[in-house]
């Protein structure tokens, strides 16, 4: 791949030189070339996994039985339903935890169940199952206890729970320990026996346990009209669990992400359309990954971040359509108040990090803390400084004694590994390689700054600290027509594991001085050709980069192109990542 070097505040660009198998691959898929490229860089080979990758067919799904543990908990679903014992979900407060939650509601209520679900506060619980939310469900008169999107770490706690006369059914898709939880039965894609699809998130395990709960209460492989109805729209609820929950959009999780963007479109759900209607999305013809990730997920963790998460699972489950529209309101409200603490929090730790050298050559981790930050808006920050400084970052919400910490990473720094060598300090950690949490007294923040930080530099080299910018191909500014764009959407739904295409340009001339638009000056628009080829641009949050970028006549532009739709026109353009000068 060819490197690009930075100027300060940009990225080193890896471009992807054209693949050698790219003619052939277009010829033998009767696909365009660039199609062709995209396809070779996600690694997809032939013709066999090209076409239904382009064209993700619902009949590709894999039946329960391929998830282990999925049929044996449905058999115990089943029972307990047959029985009228109570049933009781416990949930998670993320839009993974809550979406599969509603799945399983529904499933259960649509057999007669004797359901309900039990949700913790981030706040007041933490992450996971605990023995106090067990002791009040037995207290309740609970019978069959299944976990989403949690417990399959929880040893004590599960064991607790059958202490306490509890049917204990665990399903997860989060790394397990060593030994799994003494549960009746554990559901999970990887921890259990080989799955053909090990990256299903909490959701998609839902969907597959109702799928067959379904098989079960019916004793036939092809479920009755009621429940294959509902198993389709709750393919909006899985699809919102998969993309908010960034596992990669590949194979079965394609097959169900696509399909159920579809019929979120059309959901009947009074929950899913108050909430669409809330999010400005009303008039929309087709929803994609964006409108998940970056539209409806937020207003669905705020109030999981800022209050407690119940009231968005209320919202997908027992609410009616008035009731839905005022929960609704409220998440977006929470969502607004998010942002604003959000805002405040970054500006702080920005500064912060500057004035405390954070960002010098020689330091190559960042922590902070303070009583004034909010612990549920923390990991969101720590996300932002790891963009803009491309170190890992642990940031910290004091409460008197204790800190409750968030930490975010970079490649070649496994942040879970390196908490463990810092865990002298900490009073307890979890996490993955790639994000975690940790809790500490506020007299250990400093011992655990400076073994932190030196984690950091032993793992760590100066070029892992500059940021990387992978695109796809290098294209004409003539190239990018709408045709062209059209044919990438083939790609989609986007995520994890199939990326939005990033292209480069080789020089193009600033036809005009770029202008700041948008709310306070965030953007900046500009028009740049080539040859004969003129196409406007976009560059999303750079208004403050307006006077760098009007010093140049000629740059070269990463960029992901969109199509603008105004006035029954259809126009190719450019969404600018990052330039750099051509002298």
């Amino acid at each position: 791949m060819l490197s690009i070097s930075t100027e300060p505040h940009q990225r080193d660009w890896i471009i992807a030189p054209p693949h050698p198998a790219r003619e052939n691959l277009a010829r033998d898929a009767d696909i365009p070339a660039l199609l062709a490229q995209l396809l070779l860089n996600r690694g997809l080979t032939t013709t066999a996994e090209v076409r239904p990758f382009l064209t993700p067919d619902f009949n590709a799904l894999l039946p329960p039985d391929a998830l282990p543990g999925a049929v044996p908990a449905a058999q115990r679903l089943a029972a307990a339903v047959r029985a009228k014992q109570r049933i009781v979900i416990y949930g998670d407060y993320d839009v993974d935890g809550v979406t599969a939650t509603a799945i399983l509601w529904h499933v259960l209520k649509l057999a007669g169940a004797d359901v309900h679900f039990y949700i913790p506060s981030r706040l007041e619980e933490g992450y996971g199952v605990n023995a106090d939310a067990l002791a009040s469900i037995a207290a309740e008169g609970g019978h069959v206890v299944i976990t989403v999107d949690c417990g399959i770490t929880a040893l004590d706690e599960v064991r607790r729970g059958r202490q306490l006369g509890l049917e204990m059914i665990v399903t997860d898709h989060h790394q397990p320990k060593e030994k799994l939880p003494d549960a009746d039965v554990v559901v999970h894609p990887t921890a259990c026996g080989a799955s053909a699809n090990p990256h299903l998130s909490g959701a998609g395990i839902a969907l597959k346990i109702a799928w067959a709960l379904a098989r079960e209460l019916s004793q036939a492989t092809r479920v009755p009209q009621q429940f294959r109805d509902f198993l389709l729209d709750a393919t909006a609820f899985a699809a919102l669990g998969l993309i908010a929950d960034v596992v990669p959009l590949t194979g079965e999780n394609r097959v169900i992400a696509s399909y159920g963007l579809r019929y979120l479109r059309q959901t009947r759900n009074p929950g899913l359309q108050a909430l669409i209607e809330v999010s400005g999305l009303t008039e929309k013809q087709t929803y994609d990954d964006y409108d998940v990730g970056f539209v409806l997920a937020p207003r669905l963790n705020a109030i999981g971040r800022l209050g407690h998460a119940q009231l968005a699972v209320e919202l997908f489950t027992r609410a009616d359509a008035r009731r839905a529209r005022e929960i609704a309101t409220t998440l977006d409200a929470e969502n607004r108040r998010r942002q604003d603490v959000e805002r405040q929090i970054r500006t702080q730790a920005e500064a912060l990090v500057v004035e405390r050298g954070f960002d010098r050559a020689g330091c190559r981790g960042i922590v902070l803390a303070s009583p004034d930050w909010h612990p549920g808006v923390i990991g969101i920050v720590a996300s932002r400084l790891v963009d803009r400084f491309h170190r890992p970052t642990v940031l910290i919400a004091l409460d008197h004694d204790l800190g409750q910490g968030s930490g975010r990473s970079v490649r070649h720094f496994p942040l879970h590994e390196a908490l463990a060598c810092c865990a002298q300090h900490l009073e307890s950690f979890g996490g993955h390689a790639m994000a975690a949490g940790i809790r500490l007294r506020a007299d250990q923040i400093d011992a655990f700054t400076q073994a932190f930080l030196a984690e950091a530099a032993r793992r760590l080299t100066p070029a892992d600290l500059r940021a990387k910018l992978h695109l796809d191909d290098e294209v004409a500014l003539a190239d990018v027509t709408t045709g062209v764009v059209d044919t990438m959407q083939r790609l989609a739904p986007f995520g994890e594991g199939n990326p939005r295409p990033r292209l480069a340009t080789a020089a193009v001339e600033l036809v005009d001085a770029p202008r700041v638009v948008g709310r306070g000056g965030a953007h900046l628009q500009f028009t740049v050709r080539q040859q004969n080829a003129y196409r406007k641009a976009i560059a999303f949050g750079q208004g403050a980069r307006a006077a760098h970028l009007a010093e140049h006549r000629h740059v070269r532009l990463a960029f992901e192109p969109l199509i603008n739709e105004w006035n029954g026109q259809r126009k190719a353009e450019l969404k600018v990542i990052d330039w750099k000068p051509v002298s």
